[in-house]
């Protein structure tokens, strides 16, 4: 294992680099079985406490590998248009 550097931004004596979020882009969540978005967030026992696991609605699987699609907004918008959501 080779030996670690420094970054550049602290030998200068800056501020760390501050990485932009790209603008546009949306995560569509769908299940790894069956392909379909209808997932949601599996709660714990209490409110507010989950266990990082996901549920599809369509076909009951359950799990932490969801598959996730990341789309431009105008993507997004015709996705939204496909599934006949309401867009405001």
């Amino acid at each position: 294992m080779g030996k670690l550097t420094t970054p550049d931004w602290i030998l200068k004596g800056g501020k760390k680099p501050v990485k932009k979020k790209e603008k546009g882009i949306f995560k569509i969540r769908k299940c790894p079985k069956c392909g379909s978005d209808k997932v949601s967030v599996v709660l714990g026992a209490e409110e507010g406490n989950g266990n990082g696991e996901w549920e599809c609605k369509k076909c009951k699987w359950s799990g932490k590998n969801i598959s996730m699609d990341y789309v431009s907004e105008e993507e997004f918008m015709k996705y939204l248009d496909e599934k006949g959501e309401e867009v405001a």
